[in-house]
């Protein structure tokens, strides 16, 4: 389990171009649940092309930070096998 901003960054770009879902934390007990391809990682904030299906918009950013705060949960899609939870 990633425990800095370093490790959440190096475990995101060896999965870019993965499939993930990502639950987010809305406050107020609202949470959303998306999925979508890792598109791309920058120093600070990483990028999630969702599903033109399910979503009314393309793509969404989060912070790395917002792993770390467990404000968004990210579950890694591997081929052949089950999710993998990514928390801090």
């Amino acid at each position: 389990m990633p425990k800095t901003l370093v490790d959440i960054k190096r475990t995101l770009d060896a999965n870019v171009g993965k499939r993930i879902t990502i639950k987010a934390n809305g406050g107020r007990k609202k949470t959303s649940e998306r999925s979508g391809l890792l598109e791309e990682t920058y120093p600070s904030v990483f990028i999630v092309k969702l599903d033109e299906q399910q979503n009314a918009f393309e793509r969404v950013s989060y912070s790395y930070a917002d792993i770390l705060t467990e404000s968004v949960e990210l579950l890694l899609c591997e081929e052949g096998s089950e999710l993998t939870a990514l928390k801090a």
